[in-house]
């Protein structure tokens, strides 16, 4: 798989959030910001990410995944964010 193939699997299952993905092969780094995450909790909001990928995952197209969620004002001050 490619970063631009997570991508488009997320944007597909999550509506308004942004992905950032790295990685490539079978392992992958996932950054996803949205209003999504508002209100849950960190498990939460990895299973919704691991819930759209849930095929992938089973198939073994992605073995290893991190993912880090932020809500818009959680990214303006994240480590992450490029724009900081």
């Amino acid at each position: 798989m490619q970063p631009s193939d997570v991508k488009s699997r997320l944007e597909s299952q999550i509506d308004g959030c942004e992905f950032h993905i790295q990685g490539e092969g079978c392992n992958f780094q996932v950054i996803a910001v949205g209003e999504v995450f508002e209100g849950m909790s960190p498990v939460k909001r990895q299973q919704l990410i691991y819930g759209a990928l849930v095929d992938e995952i089973a198939s073994g197209a992605l073995h290893a995944i991190s993912i880090k969620t932020y809500t818009p004002a959680q990214w303006e001050t994240a480590p992450e964010n490029p724009g900081v």
